[in-house]
């Protein structure tokens, strides 16, 4: 076959899809990536062809957009304002900008099937067009895209007519890394798919843990912010360190990138930063994780077994953290004033640590990660599209 990804302007967005990916190439089919400049680096890096379209879009700028130096997105647009219809609408004129470079792309490549990620809207367009099978591979928990599609179907009426496609379809397949019981009820049913943890090229540093500490009674935590550690400012991340830094008897392992090390400064003895490293080798070595609520990370910490302690920012940031919680996985604390309160941060990484109950429920949600299919097993099911 001939396989055409299409990958919303994200890096976070296309490395979920990476593993499906490599799994159709290892299985001897072609595949193409396209998608505007933000991808074209985490492309190539991933090993594939990529096929450039459009200008950037740079998301961190439009999150960014109407915030003050010293203030971070949750502070602006906490989860009360959060509004579904917004990211449809943002999504859908998007899908505007891109749908006739992709579709003029894919008439060119002729594809057998279009993969995309579930705010990617003109796969579907472009499947309609072309009589093309088209799959969308959700991210996590699906708090955003699914009620989103409704409204695109909307925002997207008189560009799907001009295109002579009718109205905006469904996908014929809708793969799931989320183990269902985590998934939020409500939400479409989908083709479970194993989430495979993915972390492009990065090379290991010298030194890094292995095997090292979980004995003596030190306990170590991953730190992982993703993003928004430069989206929310080096502030609240040396207030973060500060207040996990001064709890007995635990190592911090942060993921704070290089480029960034120098702007957080000196940290608590405690508190080790270790660079932008693979999350699934880090989270190897520790007893719980404390993160931002997005999909990669939520993912691999629940396929890592760990309790979690989330601290949302954005989007379905919330939705992860939710559920978690409401499985006993993690502790979430929603809002600023929580997450800036060194008390509440300390007491709620104490529970997850010492509660048996927390680590109990993220090693069942392991166990049925576990049994769902990995990509390369999904792969004939697509191959029978």
């Amino acid at each position: 076959m001939r396989v055409l990804f299409i990958s919303t302007p994200s890096a976070s967005h296309f490395t979920p899809l990476a593993p499906l990916a490599w799994a159709l190439r290892g299985a001897g089919h072609d595949v193409v990536v396209a998608g505007q400049p933000d991808i074209d680096g985490i492309v190539r890096a991933s090993g594939f062809v990529g096929f450039q379209t459009g200008a950037a879009f740079d998301g961190e700028a439009v999150l960014l957009r109407g915030l003050a130096p010293w203030q971070r997105p949750l502070q602006v647009r906490p989860r009360d304002r959060l509004r579904i219809e917004g990211y449809a609408r943002a999504w859908s004129g998007h899908a505007e900008r891109v749908v006739r470079q992709h579709l003029d792309f894919a008439r060119s490549y002729r594809p057998d099937l279009i993969v995309g990620d579930p705010l990617e809207y003109s796969t579907l367009i472009i499947g309609r067009a072309l009589d093309v099978p088209v799959v969308h591979h959700r991210w996590g928990v699906d708090s955003l895209a699914g009620e989103a599609l409704g409204f695109a179907r909307e925002h997207l009426r008189e560009l799907c007519a001009e295109l002579g496609v009718g109205a905006l379809p469904d996908p014929a397949v809708l793969l799931d890394p989320c183990p269902p019981s985590l998934q939020l009820p409500g939400a479409a049913s989908g083709v479970p798919v194993r989430h495979v943890p993915y972390s492009a090229n990065w090379r290991l540093p010298d030194g890094f843990p292995w095997g090292e500490g979980q004995d003596g009674g030190t306990r170590r935590v991953g730190l992982s912010l993703g993003g928004t550690l430069r989206l929310n400012g080096t502030g609240f991340v040396v207030r973060l360190l500060r207040a996990l830094g001064e709890i007995p008897d635990i190592e911090v392992l942060a993921t704070v990138p290089a480029e960034l090390r120098g702007l957080v400064g000196e940290v608590p003895a405690t508190v080790r930063c270790v660079g932008a490293v693979p999350l699934g080798l880090l989270l190897e070595q520790c007893a719980a994780v404390v993160h931002h609520g997005g999909s990669g990370t939520s993912m691999t910490a629940t396929l890592a077994g760990l309790p979690q302690l989330v601290l949302p920012q954005i989007a379905d940031n919330f939705g992860h953290g939710d559920r978690l919680a409401r499985l006993g996985a993690a502790v979430s604390l929603d809002t600023a004033e929580a997450q800036d309160a060194p008390k509440r941060l300390r007491d709620a990484l104490t529970d997850v640590l010492d509660d048996p109950r927390y680590t109990g429920a993220a090693r069942r949600l392991r166990a049925e990660m576990l049994l769902m299919p990995t990509p390369a097993g999904v792969v004939r099911d697509l191959e029978n599209l």
